[in-house]
């Protein structure tokens, strides 16, 4: 009798222990995944207030390419203008994002429209992709697994997204264990369903750091469609706060 209570015990103790380890494991995940998620932000754009030039060449089956160029203004992940500066047609159309709240100012219309992060911009490319670069702040991080690829290891992070109002409602996001290089990533709607891959290419010395300069885009539901994202000409730039609101657009060049 003593030593079935004995065991009983020790079972218990034994399931408590486990439980408490697991509990104490995940925050444990969940930090460090958020830290890598922070540094591969880092590595993508500065957290400095930055100007880039972004051209945009959107292919397709039988359809001919079309490109499309923009200038971004960024000050500190959350506050982001987009200008159109081709086609000569669209010159003059401006996306203001402010936290993940964006508008679109266009010449002919007295007031801007809301917009959703996640509506197209152009090819693969939706509003966020190019107004929003803040992985961080849109979504929360888990580490999946590791995978080796080519030699060389790589953090696979899930990232779910804080509220409905992010870009993607879920993406899974490899990063290079060694530099925090990112590496790819893959898009997924509400229903799960994969819509997009990105491969992030051609790492050049940008304001001190080795950062993409390539974005490759690729629909996952339809074969052959995709957009490539070209970063160029970027620099710091001293942006005060009103140059991100609506009143401001009209005077931006």
């Amino acid at each position: 009798m003593q030593k079935n209570s004995l065991h009983h015990i020790l079972v218990v103790i034994l399931l408590f222990v486990i439980m408490a380890s697991s509990a104490s494991a995940e925050p444990d995940n969940a930090e460090l995944a958020q830290s890598i998620l922070e540094k591969a932000d880092q590595i993508r754009f500065p957290h400095e207030g930055f100007q880039v030039d972004v051209n945009i060449n959107s292919t397709a089956p039988d359809q001919p390419a079309d490109t499309r160029k923009y200038r971004v203004l960024t000050k500190g992940n959350e506050n982001s203008v987009v200008m159109t500066t081709e086609p000569a047609s669209d010159r003059g159309q401006i996306l203001l994002m402010k936290g993940r709240d964006l508008w679109i100012f266009m010449p002919d219309i007295s007031q801007p429209v809301r917009l959703s992060m996640s509506q197209r911009l152009t090819g693969q490319v939706a509003n966020g992709d190019l107004a929003r670069a803040n992985f961080a702040g849109d979504y929360n991080a888990t580490i999946l697994r590791t995978d080796t690829i080519d030699g060389e290891k790589y953090y696979v992070l899930e990232l779910t997204g804080v509220d409905r109002g992010v870009t993607y409602h879920k993406v899974l996001y490899w990063v290079r264990q060694s530099n925090f290089w990112p590496y790819r990533a893959e898009f997924y709607s509400l229903s799960d369903r994969l819509l997009k891959t990105a491969r992030y290419e051609n790492f050049q010395t940008l304001l001190g750091k080795q950062r993409p300069t390539r974005l490759v885009m690729e629909d996952a539901l339809r074969k052959g469609e995709q957009s490539v994202l070209e970063y160029s000409e970027m620099k710091l730039r001293d942006l005060p706060d009103k140059v991100f609101t609506k009143d401001y657009l009209k005077k931006l060049e």
